[in-house]
């Protein structure tokens, strides 16, 4: 029976594989299929992978560090259905917006779990946060602290908080993926006595329950280093704080960042290798400035759901310009998936049916938006191709759909969650209705 190549197989979803036919199915159900049930461009997630990552994590981070528990960082991904299977698996959840509030209320994601982030959280979303009973705020800036103390002290509530800091600490990552450097807009600067500040006026706050310090170096991260230089820093400043003005640490979160492959040739540390760097280093850290080993949480998002999802398109025109560069046009691209766009990010491209056929060609396959910059992979080799072919992409699952856009007036694309050869629509295609549901004459 045919299968995936050795490496398709690190970045497809763990239930993909090659039917008699030469298809590459998904969760049972083959791609082809699918395309023809809810059109495309679709956006296709498979719920075992879903499952299988979130295991990963717990098992990984619980055999290195006993006290620690998986925050999923739904902004990689927020839907309902997934909010349930992450509840499932016994995750936490961060949220960084009102909006991706609701969609935990409407899963019923336990509200204890869930940790609400961001760097400019308003009046209206801290009172809904509140109201819904958020385990956690972590507080980013001067401001949320007063406004969250005033929001907590008018509901008769003493909020539980993290304070967000930032190390100084350089992931080597892409520069806008970057957060934990001097120069961000997120979190108090140690370097500047910002976060000093910060935790002397958190800690007078009197509706505000100061549980620790959280911190995020950026993403993805393929490097195990920065993890622990930024983590022996931070706990360096945990234990001066301890001192100037009596600073718990119950618990400390060093952010996520955990890198994913989206082709074959670039894979990162698996996550073991990232739970056991985070581990020695808070038990190091701990012991070296005497203080309490903390309860540890790690926020993965894009490790978590970009193997699952796969995109799915439609070839339309194709243009060969001879000594030059054949462009195969889609039907989606930016308006979908920008981070090609915005990132340079690379992605792995096949053809659903016989997707290893010779003879092959390189091709930039572009998208139909309005802009030079639109593309979804360049000089990629695929079968040679023709109008009406299907094409996917794995390792779709993180911020393609976050980040999709109405952009040219098109309608964002269906989704739908795939498992044992059944698929269901977890988010239906838009329509011109819906475009002009918002607008006044």
């Amino acid at each position: 029976m045919p299968q995936l190549s050795e490496t398709d197989q690190e970045i497809f979803p763990v239930s993909a594989g090659i039917d008699d036919d030469g298809e590459i199915t998904i969760g049972g159900c083959a791609v082809s299929e699918l395309a023809d049930e809810f059109g495309t461009p679709l956006y296709i997630y498979d719920e075992d992978t879903i499952r299988h990552m979130c295991r990963l994590f717990t098992r990984g981070f619980k055999d290195a560090y006993e006290r620690s528990h998986i925050e999923y960082s739904s902004k990689a991904f927020a839907n309902p259905a997934l909010a349930k299977i992450i509840a499932d698996e016994g995750l936490h959840m961060d949220v960084v917006t009102g909006g991706e509030l609701v969609f935990a209320k409407a899963a019923n994601f336990p509200a204890e779990r869930l940790n609400f982030h961001g760097n400019n959280k308003d009046r209206e979303e801290l009172a809904e946060a509140i109201d819904y009973g958020t385990g956690r705020i972590t507080l980013d800036s001067f401001h949320e602290i007063g406004l969250l103390n005033e929001v907590a002290g008018e509901k008769g509530v003493r909020q539980k908080v993290l304070l967000r800091v930032s190390p100084s600490v350089d992931p080597h990552t892409h520069l806008l993926t970057t957060t934990g450097v001097l120069d961000s807009k997120f979190g108090f600067s140690i370097e500047t006595g910002a976060a000093a500040d910060a935790v002397e006026q958190a800690m007078a706050a009197p509706n505000l329950e100061v549980m620790g310090l959280h911190f995020h170096l950026g993403s993805p991260i393929f490097e195990l280093e920065p993890y622990s230089q930024a983590i022996d820093y931070v706990l360096k400043f945990a234990a001066e704080m301890r001192e100037a003005h009596a600073l718990p640490l119950t618990e400390f979160n060093p952010g996520g960042g955990f890198a994913v492959g989206y082709v074959g040739e670039e894979l990162p540390p698996p996550i073991s290798a990232y739970a056991e760097e985070i581990s020695v280093a808070v038990r190091s850290g701990c012991d070296r400035y005497g203080l309490e080993e903390p309860l540890l949480t790690v926020e993965p998002g894009r490790s978590i759901v970009a193997r699952a999802g796969v995109a799915v398109y439609q070839v339309g025109g194709i243009k060969r310009i001879p000594n030059v560069r054949v462009y195969v046009s889609v039907d989606g691209g930016m308006g979908d998936n920008i981070r090609p766009a915005l990132y340079s990010s690379e992605y792995t491209v096949r053809r659903p049916q016989q997707p290893y056929a010779s003879p092959t060609e390189k091709v930039t396959v572009v998208g139909k938006y309005c802009e030079s910059g639109d593309y979804i992979a360049k000089d990629v080799e695929l079968p040679v191709l023709k109008s009406g072919d299907l094409l996917c992409t794995p390792t779709s699952g993180a911020y393609s759909v976050p980040m999709a856009s109405n952009y040219n007036m098109t309608t964002r694309p269906a989704i739908v969650m795939v498992k044992d050869s059944t698929a269901r629509l977890i988010r239906r295609r838009e329509t011109y209705e819906d475009l002009l549901a918002t607008s006044l004459v």
